[in-house]
């Protein structure tokens, strides 16, 4: 089968699921995503469940191509990190906003298939090793307790980034990435007394 005619289905299953939710992620959905014939998708992935392995197995490419774009000794201070994390939130809401939503409903569809679980957990335990990776590169403290804080806090910002109203974002400080993320690391880290 086509390689570059498969990562277009799988792109295109990304898109369906971050525009229709899972319960709109079917083979005709996709096919007139990808702009190709009907029956292609099935013909490529059979079952709906071979559609969600390809799907996840398409997330967990992009998830390493962005780790890997940010490869390298990271920001070497607590201003600098805070500039990070403002920054992959602020991708989130914006162009990287498909990604990350279809990877949501690929959760929500992980809850009934164990199998899905197992290959999305690649994922979330990446976020974990990064964040100790972060936080040690700036001079944070990188104690699991407070890799957790921050994984978690920035993993229960994306629903409100992706869904939330002007109002919710307020509420939540999310209005303000910038300042989000620097009283985050300030409320998990706090500085040192002077």
């Amino acid at each position: 089968m086509n390689p570059d005619r498969r990562d277009l289905l799988r792109d295109a299953a990304i898109a369906v699921l971050a525009e229709a939710g899972g319960r709109g992620l079917t083979h005709r959905a996709v096919d007139a995503a990808a702009g190709v014939p009907l029956g292609t998708a099935k013909n490529y992935f059979p079952t709906r469940d071979a559609l969600l392995r390809a799907v996840a197995g398409r997330c967990l490419e992009q998830y390493r191509e962005r780790a890997a774009a940010m490869a390298g000794p990271g920001p070497a201070d607590r201003a600098g990190l805070a500039a990070l994390l403002s920054g992959l939130l602020r991708d989130v809401a914006g162009p990287g906003r498909p990604r990350v939503l279809a990877y949501l409903e690929l959760q929500t569809e992980a809850t009934r298939r164990p199998w899905l679980a197992e290959l999305l957990d690649v994922i979330g335990a990446g976020d974990f090793a990064a964040h100790r990776a972060l936080l040690a590169a700036s001079g944070l403290p990188s104690d699991a307790a407070t890799v957790r804080a921050l994984t978690l806090a920035l993993h229960g910002a994306l629903p409100h980034l992706l869904a939330g109203t002007p109002a919710a974002l307020a509420a939540a400080g999310l209005d303000d990435l910038n300042t989000f993320t620097r009283d985050l690391l300030n409320t998990i880290c706090p500085p040192a007394a002077s």
